[in-house]
């Protein structure tokens, strides 16, 4: 169990990761962002799976190809969609902290999966987990009335984040129970398949777009400030290699080896690691309602992770 749960942690040091990017790329659109991030990771995928691919195709069948595209869509594009505009409305803070309430999701939604702890064993913790989302949402209204932000935007921001919380928390579930019932892939094998799939929408969403708006894939002005092509495709190409193919070939090997209930309890660690680099790029330190939920976050995963451990380990013995 505790091979999954270094994969997960480290996987949540490379999905922090997409969180800072709306940021840095600020001058182009959530559309634009999601396309150049997943038409990049779907040429890293091919480009390592290249040996291997018609053999891959050839054992795939019909369930294998709806898996793939109701992930690409749920857990990558649509997903990063929102949470991209999430953070243009409302912030990284905000918006992490929201994506923050999956272990609450997950956990309700894989309450039945073989091997999930009782609900009533993990109800201290993810109490300590909404106590520090309640935190953060106090925070985020508290300053918005103090610097006079646009409320109205702020509440989109939020929705977005909720939306994007929404999507990955239907997907984690799926993905976990695809992944053990198809062990005959590996979780590299997978996660290439998932790339491919995700590239080859992307680029789909991107001629169109162009075919639209004749160059401009959201209609947005090409010559906009700040609009650096050079820096939007080495960044997300960065990201593609760092959150996709190395973050999700990882979270595929927690999946298969922690219960459903304890995998939620670990994507915590990327709104952790979302957190740090979105106070190390502002240049500032958290304020007392924002340490105040990462302390409680960070409460909430390690004793969750205690639990499982104390329930793992009687079957270990035996």
């Amino acid at each position: 169990m505790w091979t999954g749960v270094v994969c997960g942690l480290v996987a949540g040091a490379m999905w922090g990761m997409v969180f800072i990017v709306p940021e840095l790329l600020s001058a182009f659109s959530p559309v634009e962002l999601a396309v150049g991030r997943y038409t990049a990771y779907g040429a890293l995928a091919l480009g390592l799976m290249l040996p291997r691919l018609r053999g891959l195709f050839g054992r795939l069948e019909r369930s294998h190809y709806a898996a793939l595209l109701r992930h690409a869509l749920a857990g990558n594009i649509v997903y990063y969609m929102l949470l991209a505009l999430g953070v243009k409305l409302a912030g990284v803070a905000p918006t992490s902290l929201i994506i923050g309430v999956l272990p609450i999701a997950v956990t309700l939604m894989g309450r039945k999966d073989h091997g999930a702890v009782a609900l009533r064993s993990l109800a201290l913790p993810l109490l300590v987990v909404a106590a520090g989302i309640a935190c953060i949402n106090i925070d985020v209204f508290q300053h918005a009335r103090a610097i006079n932000a646009d409320l109205g935007r702020t509440l989109l921001g939020l929705a977005c984040a909720t939306g994007a919380l929404l999507c990955w928390s239907w997907y984690t579930i799926d993905n976990a129970r695809f992944l053990k019932r198809n062990a005959h892939f590996t979780s590299a094998e997978w996660s290439a398949l998932y790339g491919l799939a995700s590239g080859a929408i992307a680029v789909l969403i991107g001629l169109a777009g162009l075919a639209v708006f004749h160059g401009d894939i959201t209609g947005a002005g090409a010559a906009a400030s700040g609009r650096d092509w050079t820096v939007f495709w080495v960044t997300n190409t960065l990201l593609a290699l760092g959150a996709s193919v190395i973050g999700n070939h990882l979270w595929n090997i927690a999946s298969r080896r922690v219960p459903v209930t304890l995998s939620g309890q670990l994507i915590l660690f990327e709104t952790l690691f979302a957190l740090l680099y979105g106070f190390i790029l502002a240049h500032q330190t958290p304020r007392p309602l924002e340490l105040a939920a990462v302390c409680l976050l960070i409460v909430g995963v390690v004793w969750a992770v205690r639990v499982h451990a104390m329930e793992d380990a009687p079957a270990v013995a035996a």
